[in-house]
């Protein structure tokens, strides 16, 4: 298994999101998630756990998209819990994440909202 880096702040999830997605690397992308982690893509329905994130990003990443940084909103932390948040560059919405601090003091993603649609009325 690769040893890869780890995020020693909330923050720095998101930049190894785009550094490993960017590198077309599925299980790198899933090492960023807690292993009973839930992510809510496709749109309007849910991916769960590690193993069904790196199939997940395996698909998506095999059409090479490339992503851009995206300059986070502040970071709101309470204990061990913290709630990431980044407008996508094209002010199509916002994503969200929640994220746990581990035993090792770093963290990982526990719930993503990659992407929000606003409903239909």
């Amino acid at each position: 298994m690769t040893d890869y880096e780890k995020a020693q702040n909330p923050e720095d999830l998101t930049r190894l999101f785009v550094e490993r997605s960017n590198a077309g690397d599925a299980a790198g992308v899933a090492a960023l998630y807690e292993e009973n982690a839930v992510m809510a893509y496709p749109p309007g329905s849910r991916t769960v756990g590690r193993a069904a994130i790196r199939k997940l990003w395996e698909s998506v990443l095999a059409n090479a998209p490339h992503f851009e940084p995206e300059t986070p909103l502040p970071t709101l932390i309470s204990d061990d819990i913290a709630l990431t948040s980044t407008p996508p560059k094209d002010r199509s919405g916002a994503r969200a994440q929640v994220v746990r601090r581990q035993p090792d003091g770093t963290w990982l993603r526990l719930l993503d909202q990659p992407e929000f649609v606003p409903p239909t009325s």
